[in-house]
């Protein structure tokens, strides 16, 4: 590809959200005029040489920070990084590699990426990228925490019942099943994305806001997990469905997936965190493909009142009456409280009404994509929404005992159709910890 060619590709996609007054066809001009295409083998030294040639003429004397980005292929990524690592480094600023998921199928292929990663680089040199980390309203997650009093207190076990971590497509694998069945759901959605939440949601106060101090405290929350074992996980696979003359195609309908194949495309699990603050709070987990909406949030139900004077007015069903704090990252990025309310008349009648900061309404910017913060974070050399080796290695410990029986013991994923709201036995799991899910109320 020639450098026209790569400009051209990417004129196609780019965007500019700069200030109106600006001229943004120049700026975007500008930029194309910085973007260069460099042929090479990812395991050739030459190669990664002539790169380093490159470099240095656009460089042209200035202090040379060079930041490689692994969007490719798991198997060749230490290729890649060995051959920048020896032949294409900065001499004389700062040379750092991100690292695309999947880190890894299990605790010994993810301990082993490491230990090649490591022969190469340094651990400050390591960005491991999970762009969930980087959404808004995950990052808003601990200032809503910890700079709010109303929330800080109530946020244990002695007011919060329990918290819901929901992450729903409403599409299939669309042609990406070769790879999604070498990983599957847990591997893809529930090990990184919906634990690095859990984690970030539940830790202690850190001492600072340094990378450090923050990733210390995830950790602690990652090892005080309890063993997560197969009766606390349900899986689903979806099937061809027929709804309103169309059918969409089950998941073993893709040509790129086995026709036996067992991957799960859902998965719902219950956690617990033994420590002083969670002791006995479920922490429930469900992530499915080709479900019935879109949509990716933390639910946080909190406990019923005590003694509550307006019991009967709810009826039986009490969980109708508990306040629920929702926090959604997608679509529609919001965050809610539901409180009960009085409907205004002269009878007595309650209500549930959503205390709502609706972000498209109350700020007129677009939210930055979550890739544009950490590409900005990882060349400002800002570590806190990047995993560490160790806070990686205490996640997949948690997931790599259940992974491997289920897949030794082949077990049946739970069949269900396309577009609906997944297995019925999700409600089951959720029902042995006392809990329904919060997605299938009237008024989610």
């Amino acid at each position: 590809m020639t450098d026209a060619e790569l400009r051209n590709m990417i004129s196609r996609t780019l965007t500019c959200r700069i200030d109106e007054r600006e001229n943004c066809s120049e700026k975007m001009e500008q930029f194309l005029q910085r973007c260069f295409y460099q042929s090479g083998q990812y395991d050739s030294q030459e190669n990664f040489l002539e790169l380093d040639k490159t470099l240095k003429e656009h460089e042209s004397g200035r202090v040379s920070n060079r930041l490689f980005y692994l969007s490719i292929p798991p198997n060749i990524f230490i290729d890649a990084v060995r051959c920048a690592s020896l032949s294409a480094s900065s001499s004389n600023g700062w040379t750092r590699v991100i690292v695309e998921k999947p880190f890894g199928r299990d605790s010994e292929s993810s301990a082993a990426l490491t230990r090649a990663l490591k022969q190469y680089l340094e651990e400050d040199q390591i960005f491991r990228i999970d762009h969930y980390l980087g959404k808004e309203l995950v990052e808003n997650l601990s200032v809503l925490r910890f700079s709010n009093l109303i929330f800080e207190p109530l946020w244990s076990r002695q007011y919060i019942r329990n918290v819901q971590f929901i992450f729903s497509e409403d599409f299939g694998t669309e042609g990406r099943g070769g790879y999604f069945d070498h990983y599957g759901i847990i591997r893809d959605i529930m090990q990184n994305h919906l634990l690095q939440i859990l984690a970030l949601f539940a830790m202690e106060t850190p001492v600072s806001l340094d990378a450090e101090d923050i990733r210390n405290e995830k950790v602690k929350v990652l090892r005080s997990m309890r063993p997560l074992r197969v009766d606390d996980v349900v899986i689903g696979q979806y099937k061809t469905h027929t709804k309103g003359g169309v059918t969409y195609p089950g998941y073993t309908d893709d040509k790129t997936v086995p026709k036996d194949s067992l991957t799960p495309t859902f998965a719902a699990a219950s956690l617990f965190i033994d420590n002083a603050r969670w002791d006995g709070v479920p922490f429930l987990m469900k992530a499915g493909k080709a479900l019935h909406n879109r949509r990716a949030e933390i639910r946080v139900q909190f406990r019923h009142v005590p003694g509550n004077l307006y019991n009967r007015n709810f009826g039986t069903d009490l969980d109708r009456a508990t306040n629920e704090l929702v926090i959604r990252v997608q679509p529609d990025e919001a965050i809610y409280l539901k409180i009960n309310n009085k409907v205004p008349g002269l009878g007595m009648r309650l209500d549930r009404s959503n205390l709502n900061l609706l972000y498209k309404a109350r700020y007129s910017k677009e939210i930055p994509d979550a890739y544009e913060r950490l590409l900005l974070d990882a060349i400002e050399g800002e570590r806190r929404l990047f995993i560490r080796s160790d806070e990686l290695e205490a996640a997949w410990s948690l997931f790599t005992p259940v992974l491997k029986e289920l897949e030794e013991e082949k077990i049946i994923p739970e069949y269900y159709p396309y577009g609906s709201r997944g297995p019925v036995g999700a409600h089951y799991l959720a029902a042995r910890c006392n809990v329904k899910w919060g997605d299938l109320g009237v008024d989610e």
